[in-house]
């Protein structure tokens, strides 16, 4: 639904040129929930903003349901008719809702069919049955000044809505919203994302974020895109920084011949007894150095690091039956040189490293 190509974006900046995108390669499927995360600067808000051209991109290419929108972008500044006409499949929700005081909730929803020039009657028609949607079916006569920050986003979220579009950007949409509120607002994007058949691409600097509500994620650093894939590849690939991110466990080992394992539980196997199993089963004494669970995506997702008295080549059975049950495994430190198979999954989700 959405692929960026070698996207480029270079700013003039004081007389110096700053690389906000170097050469990124993105592609979000149709129906999914793909987040994109980094730190500030990582070149997040540049990515979203060029993938509806509201940034021209230096190179590259930008292609939406299909439609290559840099090919319609001209040489002006100002968008062209066929450019607008593509961008009405392309919903927008900003981090600081960008609503219109002096605009009821109802008349902030319809100006966008207002530029494209629907009838009064059908605009209404369509507002209403937003703000219902969106949970404010009471609200159409307020003003943003008499709404909370939630309210105020969920009519930014509706807004977006009114062309019936297929793709939904938000942009940090969640950021400046209390913990409580950030979760309803999550729940409601999942939810358009469900009914609606939305392909949602959202950014943000919160791992809980990706945890709730994403399908797919990615990883930004000055620029470029160092990882993605699904979550669940994601968590399964050893050495994943997303990974490590979503599910942060530490421990060194106790003392010399031992062996340190980090163990990804998903599925069925993130409700079975298996370190107790393993324990039962080799007759070997285990401790817990770090765990960490969650829910993701509807699915229980747990990580845990483990040490196992004895070198590596003493435990090559017991981390053959955590393999056996459908754990994904990694080696992080042993007594001995591990061999470079048994250390690793055999899936990878690395995009784009450069």
């Amino acid at each position: 639904m959405i692929t960026t190509t070698g996207l480029t974006k270079v700013y003039e900046s004081r007389g110096r040129q700053v690389t906000a995108l170097d050469g990124v390669d993105l592609h979000v499927r149709e129906g999914e929930v793909f987040g994109v995360i980094g730190q500030s600067g990582a070149g997040k808000s540049s990515l979203i903003r060029c993938v509806n051209l509201l940034e021209r991109p230096t190179s590259g290419t930008v292609t939406v349901d299909g439609v290559d929108l840099t090919a319609l972008a001209g040489r002006g500044r100002r968008a062209g008719k066929d450019l607008r006409r593509a961008r009405s499949s392309i919903g927008m929700v900003f981090q600081h809702f960008n609503l219109l005081s002096s605009r009821t909730v109802e008349d902030n929803i319809e100006l966008p069919l207002e530029i494209l020039g629907v009838s009064g009657a059908e605009r209404s028609r369509r507002a209403l049955e937003l703000l219902d949607l969106v949970g404010l079916a009471d609200k159409a006569k307020a003003y943003p000044g008499q709404l909370s920050g939630g309210q105020k986003q969920r009519v930014g979220i509706a807004r977006a809505l009114a062309g019936n579009p297929k793709v939904l950007l938000s942009d940090e949409a969640t950021s400046a919203l209390d913990p409580e509120t950030t979760r309803s607002i999550l729940q409601l994007l999942r939810d358009l994302n469900r009914q609606l058949g939305l392909t949602v691409l959202l950014i943000t600097h919160e791992m809980d974020v990706v945890k709730t509500i994403c399908d797919s994620a990615a990883l930004m650093r000055k620029g470029r895109i160092v990882e993605s894939g699904t979550v669940s590849e994601l968590l399964a690939t050893p050495g994943s920084e997303l990974a490590a991110e979503l599910f942060p466990v530490t421990g060194d080992a106790t003392g010399p011949d031992r062996t340190v394992v980090d163990v990804t539980f998903h599925g069925e196997a993130a409700t079975q007894p298996v370190i107790s199993q393993l324990s039962r089963t080799y007759n070997v004494d285990i401790s817990i150095l770090g765990a960490a669970m969650d829910t993701v995506g509807g699915r229980q997702i747990g990580r845990m690091r483990i040490e196992l008295p004895g070198r590596y080549e003493e435990n090559v059975v017991p981390v053959g039956f955590l393999r056996e049950q459908g754990l994904q495994v990694e080696i992080v430190e042993a007594d001995a040189t591990v061999p470079a198979q048994a250390a690793q999954s055999p899936v990878l989700a690395k995009e784009g490293a450069k």
